[in-house]
C-alpha cells in the first residue's frame, strides 16, 4: 500500500486537519464530532442543509460546505457511516429556528443513522428535521450496502441546487419538497477500471484484471452489473448512458455530469463527456448545463460515472446561483 497518509487510523482526523488549515476562510471543523462546519454557521433565518458519510469520496461531503451549498458536513471513517452523535452535533449546530434538512444516500447505515440523530434532535431540542433519501444509480435495485438504488452522483447535483435554494430563505417545507424534485429528476452510473485500497484494509478492495473493467460499480467498490473486457472510451460511455436513458425519459434542460472516481485524469472525462454528449445528441436531448471532474470520488479508484439531471427553469436557475466552497465555486 502506497499513501501519503501517517498512521491508517488518523487518516480523517489528520485530512479534517488539513482541509480547516487550507480552508479557514470558508471552514472551521468540530474534530471532536468530525463535523465540519460553514464558518458562519447558524446562519440566522436560514434552513440548515446538512449532509454526510463516510470519508474517502472527497470532496463530497466537507469540500462542498459554504455559501451556496451545505451548512456541515459529517465524515465517517473510510466508507463507513457517521454515527448519530456526529449527525446531532451538526444539526444543532446549524440550527437558526428555520428548521434542518438532511441529505443522505441511499446506504443503510446512512440511512439508519440520520434517521436516529433526526428522532434525538426533536426529542431534545425540538428542532424540525426533514429528510430527503438519494437513490438515484440505475445500476443495481438492491446492494451490498442498500435496500433499493444506491445514493451516488446526483447528490453533488443535488446539494448545489438545494443549497441555493435554502440561501435565498426560503422556509423547509419549499427546501425538502425541492431536493425530493431533484432525486426523482436524477439517474447515474458509473464504471471502475480499478480497485481502490481502504488505508486501515491495506489491499485493494476487489481484483480487476488487467484487461477487464466493472460497469455499475458503487461507490465503495461494491460489484456492478457485469465485469466485460476492456473497452474505448465510446463503448464505455453507451454502457453508461443506454441504461439511463432505458429508466427515464429526458427531453432538453439537461444537467450533465461526468464524474471521476479518484484516479482518473481529467483529460480522459473529457473524451468520456464527448462521447456522452454525443449519444444525448443523436437522442434528441439538448445539454442546458454540465460538470466534469472528481466530485464525488472512491479513494484511488480509476473510473467514472454520469449522472443526468432533467432540470426545470427553476432548477437551472439554482444551479447557476453563487456558491463559494472549497469543492466548488462560482458567481461570486
Amino acid at each position: 500500500m502506497k499513501k501519503l497518509i501517517n498512521d491508517p487510523s488518523d487518516v480523517v482526523s489528520d485530512a479534517l486537519r488539513g482541509m480547516e488549515l487550507a480552508h479557514p476562510d470558508l471552514l472551521r471543523v468540530d474534530h471532536e464530532n468530525r463535523v465540519v462546519f460553514r464558518r458562519d454557521a447558524p446562519v440566522q433565518g436560514k434552513v440548515g442543509i446538512v449532509s454526510g458519510g463516510g470519508s474517502g469520496h472527497e470532496p463530497m461531503h466537507g469540500g462542498f460546505v459554504g455559501r451556496g451549498m451545505l451548512d456541515a458536513a459529517c465524515a465517517g471513517e473510510v466508507f463507513t457511516s457517521p454515527v448519530p452523535d456526529q449527525m446531532q452535533a451538526a444539526t444543532a449546530g446549524v440550527y437558526s429556528g428555520a428548521g434542518v434538512l438532511h441529505i443522505v444516500k441511499n446506504y443503510t447505515g446512512d440511512v439508519m443513522n440520520f434517521e436516529m440523530a433526526a428522532e434525538l434532535v426533536a426529542a431534545e431540542s425540538g428542532i424540525e428535521v426533514a429528510t430527503v433519501v438519494v437513490d438515484d444509480d440505475v445500476a443495481v435495485t438492491d446492494s451490498l450496502y442498500t435496500a433499493g438504488r444506491r445514493g451516488v452522483g446526483t447528490t453533488v447535483l443535488l446539494e448545489k441546487i438545494v443549497g441555493a435554494a435554502a440561501e435565498e430563505g426560503r422556509p423547509l417545507i419549499e427546501v425538502a419538497d425541492l431536493a425530493k424534485r431533484v432525486d426523482d429528476a436524477g439517474r447515474s452510473m458509473g464504471m471502475a477500471l480499478t480497485s481502490c485500497t481502504v488505508p486501515a484494509a491495506g489491499t485493494p478492495t476487489f481484483s480487476l484484471g488487467e484487461d477487464e473493467m466493472e460497469i455499475g460499480i458503487g461507490i465503495h467498490g461494491e460489484p456492478g452489473r457485469r465485469r466485460v473486457p476492456l473497452a474505448p472510451a465510446r463503448e464505455v460511455a453507451a454502457m453508461l448512458v443506454e441504461p439511463i436513458l432505458a429508466d427515464r425519459r429526458y427531453t432538453d434542460g439537461v444537467i450533465c455530469f461526468v464524474n471521476g472516481m479518484g484516479g482518473t485524469p481529467l483529460i480522459e472525462l473529457y473524451v468520456v463527456y464527448a462521447e456522452v454528449a454525443a449519444i444525448l445528441e443523436k437522442a434528441g436531448i439538448g445539454i442546458a448545463r454540465s460538470l466534469v471532474g472528481p466530485y464525488m470520488t472512491s479513494l484511488e479508484m480509476a473510473g467514472c460515472s454520469v449522472t443526468l439531471l432533467q432540470a426545470d427553469d427553476e432548477m437551472l436557475r439554482l444551479w447557476d446561483a453563487p456558491v463559494v466552497t472549497p469543492g466548488l465555486r462560482w458567481g461570486a
